[in-house]
């Protein structure tokens, strides 16, 4: 993780040490033609793809600008703590009003708000298809069926909490496992389950490549316990817009549906093998050129 360290007065003591000092300000003061500096970090929530995907487009976009992008993974509360104190520069999956609210509630006063960029984010319980269940109010009476377990992600994470504080209390699911670990731990169980025709319950939302890589169903959620749509937007630190003018505006207007975060979503994690994923990002960047070109214009 990058950090911006303050040298001592004892080490500014030595002439190397000025050297060095001077040497570490011109290059963090490095600065584009466009204004912006150039080094830039984005912070990328663990097991989010649809954050993945949107901070691996971005990447891909700005280094042909000149940027010098790096990518850092780690759960939301250090996320947000590292904005503030600028180990990171921004973050592009921040849902609002619920699922996030708490960090904001906590941080948001040192972040800056660039907008959402996508309008369909759902959190869900998702079953297999062909489940004997089709409302979370069917589920107590029927959690034998799915051995007794709700499989979760990232015990850190909003879903996570939504689905202890709200979901469970109000179905009476109690009684189930509720089991948290990681996406990718739940995803497996998913794989699993599908490919032995098992009955899975599992916490998951939309937009994920998920529900076109696996025969799955949402649950209704009658009581509301999930919330509505929500926006995926990007914050920033707070002197994110003053280090990076034009990004902070070209983030402003970033918009991107469903269906095109889903192809990308898919040929990154549906289609490919690779845990690269620099090629398949610039293989769907050049099938959707226009679009891709319109986002620095």
């Amino acid at each position: 993780m990058k950090k911006r360290h303050l040298l001592s007065s004892i080490a500014l003591g030595s002439a190397a040490a000025l050297a060095m000092g001077g040497c570490a300000s011109s290059a963090e003061a490095e600065t584009l033609e466009n204004g912006d500096r150039k080094d830039l970090t984005i912070a990328v929530f663990n097991g989010w793809d649809e954050g993945i995907a949107a901070s691996e487009l971005w990447k891909a976009l700005l280094e042909k600008q000149g940027y010098s992008v790096e990518l850092e993974y780690a759960d939301p509360a250090p996320v947000y703590s590292g904005l503030t104190s600028g180990d990171y520069d921004v973050t592009l999956d921040t849902w609002l009003p619920i699922t996030h609210a708490d960090y904001i509630d906590e941080y948001g006063d040192e972040l800056v708000d660039l907008g959402a960029w996508n309008e369909d984010a759902k959190l869900t319980i998702a079953v297999n298809e062909d489940a004997p269940v089709d409302t979370l109010a069917e589920l107590a009476a029927n959690a034998e069926a799915f051995g007794n377990r709700l499989i979760g992600i990232e015990p850190g994470s909003g879903l996570s909490r939504v689905t202890i504080e709200n979901v469970i209390p109000t179905y009476g699911l109690e009684d189930m496992e509720y089991l948290t670990s990681s996406t990718p731990a739940m995803l497996s169980e998913l794989t699993a389950a599908t490919e032995a025709g098992e009955n899975i319950a599992v916490t998951l939302w939309r937009p994920h490549w998920a529900y076109d890589a696996f025969p799955i169903k949402d649950l209704e959620d009658p009581e509301g316990t999930l919330g509505d749509a929500e926006g995926i937007h990007a914050f920033g630190g707070a002197g994110f817009e003053e280090d990076f003018p034009t990004l902070a505006g070209w983030l402003k207007d970033f918009s991107m549906n469903s269906e095109l975060l889903y192809s990308l979503e898919n040929a990154m994690f549906n289609e490919n093998d690779s845990a690269d994923h620099g090629p398949v990002v610039e293989e769907w960047i050049s099938e959707n050129q226009e679009w891709a070109d319109s986002l620095t214009e």
